[in-house]
């Protein structure tokens, strides 16, 4: 009996005999070669990422497609058929990555260095925001073809160009390629596994759920240009000021989505009884937990609508007073907050007729529901299997990415990196000396890889 029943389980598990480490490195090698290609955006270049990924797909018999919205700016597409039973899981990353000041990195371990260093740290702009999680879902698909596992959905890669800057890759694909992609589901970036994020030896992994949306603006005051020996009034660098000082009065009233209060008390599992009873109760939680959240900046924006004062326009010469000065402002909008709604407060809280605005971008949050989605439930499963120290739940992200233009056409998108990070490791996105390690990738391959066969194997 116990032989029949080891190979039943063997059966069960198309990944049972799947080399994890060699994999791993094959990812990492992979990751390296990928860092070393330049998709800082701008300008974006992205197409060289794009056709890295297509030989990849290429020597392993995968289809792909490569659209491009400008010159060099491409996006890549492919696709493991499955039966159809289910609308098709897509596998979400964007090829471009933020600017960085090279100086500032550790010598021989650049943003453009993709080194694999002597303690299994991969170095490069990108490494988790996002190429790392590219690297994972191209091998994912690799694996998938490979094994020959049979699927019940289409699998779909996307790596998109222009996620930092103006979404131009993805809107290109939602607005001319949608109905062939027919994604039911997407996973993306969004959340990352943070150690000692709540409670001291617990890592969490928050799954984005739902991302606050945006409003960018400029605010432009208007008065007489001058010179700038002799200040008058109603100039239009003191309008300015003026107003900014205005919104610097911005105080929002907080509000915790039932996201967070889902993730507080997954997370108060193993806190004091006093602790657990009160953070498993939202009316008795919301209160403390707003005051605490509200102390920090970060945690801050996660419960208001926020306004970032970003930017200054307008100055041309230090003896000229302008016509025009310009403020740019990042704002971003929680669910329940739309667009002209934060724009009408931002007017009347500013009440100047001398200041104008100009959006520049809007876009209103959005969110996928979670409970007993197949999905979601497969990643919280798969990143904390095995694991007593680690837990998952939801959020709604602060900032905003790809995953915001596919959930109002139907498609469930959640956010997570199944990487395991410090605080300090996840300052280094957008900041200096990014890496993630050998052992990341190769553990962040396995959940992904597990997540996709559970819920896209067929049984």
């Amino acid at each position: 009996m116990i032989w029949w029943l080891t190979i039943a389980g063997a059966l069960a598990d198309p990944l049972a005999d799947l080399d994890w480490e060699a994999a791993g490195l094959e990812t990492a090698e992979l990751l390296s070669t990928y860092l070393q290609l330049d998709t800082v955006n701008p300008p974006g270049n992205e197409s060289l990422g794009a056709e890295l990924l297509g030989r990849v797909l290429e020597a392993e018999g995968i289809a792909y497609e490569v659209h491009e919205f400008a010159p060099g700016r491409g996006s890549l597409v492919a696709r493991i058929e499955g039966n159809g039973e289910a609308p098709p899981l897509c596998l979400l990353s964007h090829i471009d990555v933020a600017t960085a000041e090279p100086e500032r990195w550790p010598e021989g371990r650049g943003p453009l260095s993709g080194t694999i260093d002597e303690a299994g740290r991969i170095w490069g702009r990108g490494a988790l925001d996002m190429k790392g999680m590219g690297a994972l879902e191209l091998m994912t698909l690799v694996q998938v073809q490979r094994l020959g596992i049979p699927l019940d959905r289409d699998l779909v890669l996307l790596a998109v160009a222009d996620e930092e800057i103006d979404n131009q890759g993805m809107s290109l694909l939602v607005d001319e390629h949608w109905d062939a992609l027919g994604c039911g589901h997407v996973i993306n970036e969004g959340g990352i596994g943070l150690e000692d994020l709540l409670f001291d030896g617990q890592t969490v992994f928050a799954i984005s759920v739902g991302e606050k949306g945006v409003l960018w603006l400029r605010m432009t005051a208007h008065g007489e240009p001058g010179h700038g020996s002799t200040p008058l009034p109603g100039e239009a660098p003191d309008v300015l000021v003026q107003a900014l000082a205005k919104l610097r009065t911005w105080d929002p009233e907080p509000q915790v989505h039932p996201a967070l209060f889902e993730l507080l008390a997954t997370a108060s599992a193993g806190a004091s009884g006093l602790e657990r009873f009160v953070l498993t109760r939202p009316a008795l939680a919301g209160p403390i937990v707003a005051r605490q959240l509200m102390a920090e900046p970060l945690t801050r924006a996660g419960i208001t609508d926020t306004v970032h004062i970003t930017g200054l326009e307008g100055a041309n010469a230090p003896n000229v007073v302008p016509s025009q000065a310009s403020a740019l402002l990042d704002c971003r909008l929680l669910p329940g907050t739309e667009p002209e709604e934060l724009l009408a407060r931002i007017e009347a809280l500013v009440d100047d007729p001398r200041i104008t605005f100009e959006v520049l971008s809007a876009k209103a949050a959005t969110v996928s529901e979670w409970q007993g989605d197949e999905v979601y439930d497969a990643l919280v499963h798969q990143v904390t299997a095995g694991r007593d120290d680690a837990v998952a739940g939801p959020v709604i992200s602060v900032g905003y990415t790809d995953s915001i233009a596919v959930r109002p056409l139907g498609a469930r998108a959640y956010g997570l990196v199944p990487f395991e990070v410090s605080g300090e490791e996840a300052a280094t996105m957008h900041g200096d000396g990014e890496y993630v390690t050998v052992e990341n990738v190769t553990r962040g391959l396995e959940v992904l890889l597990r997540v996709v066969v559970e819920v896209a194997g067929q049984e």
